[in-house]
């Protein structure tokens, strides 16, 4: 006896369109029953996460410095995804993107120029595409799994970034702490609104990336290009179309968006490098592209409800005492209830028997 997912012949495109909304439904429920478990009132911990944020203008201004690179990432991996390549090291991308970008503020820490920001951003992007053409590279040439090189590579960047901070680019006025220089005005993002918040140039940033990346996946040839070999490879290669071509452009195109993200962080909301530059941006951001249905504009907003949930999670550590993991269980909650109304809304569960299983292969043969 097995359990087996079959394709529906046809599916409702209404319950496709509402999955994202009924799993957030889900997602509400599933964490109510958690805070009431952990003894908390459901009513106050909901209100926490998804209202508390919006009632300060401060905290307005952090949703959309969270929101950024949440946006700019989860739209390169929406490329990779609908092309059919699994880009799940992102977070080490954003890491490198970082990294890159920021060797210009350390090791020419008093060149003021107008040039330094720019430069800064293009390193970071270049930082965060060579390191996704890596797995890039062992999918086409050694077929292997890209699954498992993007996430392992996470964790050879995060080991490095540690190294550095630790070692060669600690700073040298630093007391000893494990962190860089502190980057110069000129190599700080400038804020949107200097006379009431924070909020900086990232979130223009992912807005103009979703603009763009959505006009080529609606109009150019190359966003058809990305649906069809997606889809079907081999109709791809009837087209003319080049399966090798396309896993580096969705590799090098999502690396370059999280390696903006990366270095936008670092030079907008921390001004230096540290050893932890991301509270797990680039798995997060997975969540995102999938609560967006892989289009750039209901990505847009599914970055802003994700980051309502680090700013609602630390809320309600303040106000209603929840443990600080609570946050990620809760995002955990969302890309299971994402994948699992998806999964049964285009396919049907069916129980095998082996009875079944054996007639079923003697009516084929």
């Amino acid at each position: 006896m097995r359990i087996e997912l079959e394709k529906r012949p046809a599916h409702s495109a209404l319950f496709s369109m509402l999955s994202p909304f009924i799993a957030l439904g889900l997602t509400i429920i599933a964490g109510a029953i958690l805070f009431t478990a952990l003894g908390k009132n459901p009513f106050d911990a909901l209100y926490s996460f998804f209202i508390e944020p919006l009632t300060e203008l401060w905290s307005l201004h952090e949703l959309l410095i969270k929101a950024a690179p949440l946006i700019l990432i989860a739209v390169g991996l929406s490329v990779c995804f609908r092309s059919n390549n699994w880009n799940i090291g992102a977070e080490g991308q954003f890491i490198m993107g970082g990294v890159v970008g920021s060797i210009v503020p350390i090791y020419f820490h008093e060149w003021n120029s107008f040039v330094v920001l720019p430069l800064m951003l293009i390193m970071g992007m270049i930082g965060g595409a060579l390191y996704a053409g890596i797995p890039a590279l062992l999918k086409t040439r050694f077929n292997t799994n890209e699954i498992l090189s993007s996430l392992m590579l996470v964790y050879v960047a995060e080991l490095f970034l540690d190294w550095l901070v630790r070692g060669p680019w600690r700073n040298p006025e630093g007391f000893n702490f494990p962190e860089s220089r502190s980057f110069n005005d000129s190599a700080v993002l400038p804020e949107l609104f200097p006379a009431s918040g924070g909020a900086n140039l990232g979130i223009v940033f992912a807005l103009i990336a979703t603009l763009l990346t959505w006009f080529m996946m609606r109009h150019m040839l190359k966003g058809f290009e990305v649906s069809v070999l997606g889809q079907s490879a081999r109709a791809g290669r009837f087209a003319g179309f080049s399966s090798t071509k396309m896993i580096f452009f969705a590799f090098l195109f999502s690396g370059a968006l999280a390696g903006l993200a990366g270095i936008s962080e670092v030079s907008g909301a921390i001004g230096r490098l540290q050893p932890d530059i991301s509270p797990a941006y680039g798995f997060t951001a997975i969540i995102v592209a999938f609560l967006g249905r892989l289009n750039p504009l209901g990505i847009f907003a599914a970055g802003i409800i994700l980051a309502l949930t680090y700013l609602g999670g630390e809320a309600a550590q303040i106000s209603i005492g929840l443990p600080d993991k609570v946050a990620r269980v809760f995002q955990g909650f969302l890309l299971f209830f994402v994948l699992a109304c998806d999964t049964l809304i285009h396919y049907r569960v069916r129980l095998v028997t082996a009875i079944k299983a054996r007639t079923e292969g003697e009516g084929a043969s």
